[in-house]
């Protein structure tokens, strides 16, 4: 018999949020609390793997980076890995690629990121992913890399991704998933007991990495985000799952 899927929920709930905006302002303030480790965690408990999805992800898109006049937007960019991803795949083609977050912090890591690279670079701005600053239509791709699990109310977000996205634009969310089996276990146990220690000890801020895999497991699973990405409007919707499912990339066209 097929697994029940879980219930659906609105979008990220840190414990003690009442809210969305509650949800919104405690994501804002964990996130600018590990902002200074925020790099050395996330490389140190993937095992590296997550440079591995970014480039991945960067590649799904090179049709688009490829385009010297492509507009594409990282959306929750945190401190600009993807952007830079996808700055780096495209080249000398030199796309306009803007990264977008709410967290002030973040943003000054990815700036300083940014002065340390030779040559054209993502900009910067501090933006709500559910209130974007931009009239529609604006952008070829839209991607966001583990930072859409976080925001306060998922379809929102989804139908600000095509409001500012072009016709046949294409939106690319990679962020954590939940494997099956004997592996799933494993890692499981890992994401949910070694990795909240691991985080805490290094950040020196207990919470952020409790709320790591509750937001996981609390995330629509991928037939539910599929369906919620049609009824929001994309035309087109898939799930590629990366690592055994420990990540997976949703791909939507508008």
């Amino acid at each position: 018999m097929p697994e029940p899927s879980k219930p659906a929920v609105v979008g990220a709930k840190p414990q003690g949020a009442t809210d969305q905006e509650a949800a919104a302002r405690a994501v804002r303030e964990m996130f600018t609390s590990i902002a200074p480790r925020y790099d050395l965690l996330n490389h140190v408990l993937s095992f590296n793997v997550d440079r591995l999805w970014w480039r991945r992800t960067a590649r799904t898109f090179r049709h688009i980076l490829a385009r010297p006049n492509a507009r594409v937007l990282d959306l929750c960019c945190g401190t600009g890995d993807m952007a830079f991803a996808m700055s780096r795949r495209a080249g000398k083609s030199c796309p306009q690629i803007l990264g977008a977050d709410f967290s002030h912090a973040m943003l000054q890591r990815a700036a300083a990121k940014s002065a340390a690279v030779a040559g054209s670079t993502p900009a910067w701005i501090e933006a709500d992913a559910l209130r974007l600053p931009f009239p529609e239509a604006q952008f070829d791709l839209v991607t966001s890399a583990f930072g859409f699990r976080n925001l306060a109310n998922y379809d929102a977000g989804l139908r600000e991704i095509v409001r500012v996205l072009r016709p046949g634009g294409e939106c690319g969310i990679l962020d954590f998933g939940e494997p099956r089996g004997a592996l799933g276990a494993l890692y499981g146990f890992y994401f949910k007991t070694i990795l909240p220690r691991v985080g805490t000890f290094i950040s020196g801020v207990r919470g952020p990495y409790a709320y790591l895999p509750a937001s996981v497991g609390r995330f629509p699973d991928p037939q539910e985000m599929l369906a919620r990405m049609k009824t929001a409007g994309f035309a087109e919707a898939t799930w590629k799952p990366y690592t055994f499912g420990i990540a997976g990339l949703y791909h939507g066209t508008k």
